[in-house]
């Protein structure tokens, strides 16, 4: 019975892997656009195509099954419009539309959708979710592999290195750590910020359980200066990503709106997700789901958050806590039920934790002694003190008093590595 269930397992990897050689190429194609609006409204303008040299994920599992993020990519085959590839994606330009600042004013924001090169003309569409939670197309554009104009430069070339290697990159979940405010000087640091990254990462739960299923590599690529931009304090870096803290005004809040340096520099080696190490000791950074991730290498919590972030960045987990200040508005519709597997409005429970709970913990949980280690529906959570439910009284999602994600988040993250890995 084993061995017929390991046939049938190969049999099926075989066909998935043939599914994809019929209809790409082992390569990335890279559309970049520009995302535009303000607090009511948003416009697709569509900017270029690139050509990438890897292609970092899965080539059996194509198509999405999680439905997470509030953006969606759809690749349909042109010829008879059969969905070819899929991923659902978040930006930071959906987080800026909560903010006061775009209330105020337009804006717009570079962003990319990566996916497998495809060897015949394909309809590239996104979707954006409304505040109800439903997916609406925004913006479509037909593809032709062929086209003289899709470019092919490496815009930013620079090698890259292993850091920890268990196998294909079609077979593993692949980090790739982009250095951020490192001078040529200090790429020996980065080396070694890349592998007590390593080290840090494979020493939380459940990663410890799956380094044989996960790659990560680096890319040297020095900064002309060392550290990053601090606005609020009048520092100012020449680095090549250009990252800042007070993003939205947040002081903690460490981001980039470079969108093309990161992919740039990204295009040098195979990735799932872009991870970028900002060489600064000043707490902060963070994430957006399947757009790219960021924290510190040398604050004394470096360690909690860069597993915070990759939270975030990789599986799409939440933000449990509600305490902390925020330069977000109405971040949630407390009317329906949120996108993220580790928060819940108990508007549709049932598609959430509810399985998991004991049938006797009572919905919502009263946040006492006698629930504080039960997985429960405690309330609090995404920003907000009410309305929004997590699942425990702390996790690594909400603060950084303990070392451990909860059930949810452990089972979240365990399903992603699954995904991306078989």
């Amino acid at each position: 019975m084993k061995y017929w269930f390991l046939a049938l397992i190969i049999t099926f990897n075989i066909a998935g892997i043939a599914q994809f050689d019929k209809y790409f190429h082992d390569k990335t194609l890279r559309m970049d656009y520009y995302h535009t609006g303000n607090h009511e409204s948003e416009h697709y303008f569509f900017d270029e195509l690139i050509e990438e040299p890897y292609w970092g994920g899965s080539k059996i599992n194509l198509v999405d099954t999680f439905g997470y993020g509030n953006y969606y990519l759809k690749v349909y085959n042109k010829e008879n419009d059969s969905l070819l590839y899929s991923r659902g994606y978040s930006t930071l330009f959906r987080e800026w539309q909560t903010t006061d600042e775009a209330k105020k004013i337009q804006k717009a924001f570079s962003e990319a959708v990566v996916f497998p090169y495809p060897k015949n003309d394909v309809d590239v569409v996104l979707y954006s979710r409304n505040f109800n939670g439903e997916f609406e197309e925004k913006f479509r554009h037909t593809v032709d592999p062929d086209d003289y104009f899709i470019r092919k430069d490496k815009r930013i070339n620079f090698p890259s290195f292993d850091v920890h290697i268990s196998g294909k990159p079609e077979n593993s979940v692949d980090i790739l750590i982009l250095p951020e405010g490192y001078s040529k000087e200090e790429m020996g640091l980065f080396i070694d910020d890349c592998n007590a990254f390593s080290e840090g990462l494979f020493s939380y739960a459940p990663y410890d359980k799956n380094k044989d299923k996960i790659n990560i590599r680096g890319v040297l690529a020095p900064s002309a200066d060392s550290g990053n931009d601090v606005p609020g304090k009048g520092v100012w870096k020449q680095t090549l990503l250009n990252t800042s803290f007070y993003t939205f005004d947040s002081e903690r809040y460490c981001m980039t709106m470079d969108n093309k340096s990161v992919r740039d520099m990204a295009a040098n080696a195979p990735y799932d997700q872009i991870y970028i190490l900002v060489n600064n000791e000043k707490y902060g950074g963070g994430a957006i789901y399947n757009y790219y991730n960021v924290s510190v290498n040398s604050n004394e919590k470096a360690a909690q958050i860069f597993i915070h972030e990759l939270g975030h960045g990789f599986v799409g987990l939440a933000d449990e806590y509600y305490t902390s200040s925020t330069s977000y508005n109405d971040f949630y519709n407390l009317e329906a039920e949120p996108w993220e597997p580790n928060i819940t409005t108990l508007v549709d429970f049932n598609s959430k934790w509810k399985d998991m709970m004991k049938k006797r913990t009572p919905i919502p949980t009263p946040d006492t002694r006698k629930y504080r280690n039960k997985l429960g529906v405690f309330e609090g959570g995404g920003y907000v003190a009410k309305g929004v439910y997590r699942p425990v009284h702390d996790c690594l999602m909400k603060s950084f008093n303990g070392d451990t994600f909860c059930p949810v988040c452990v089972k979240s993250i365990q399903e992603m590595i699954d995904f991306y890995s078989k």
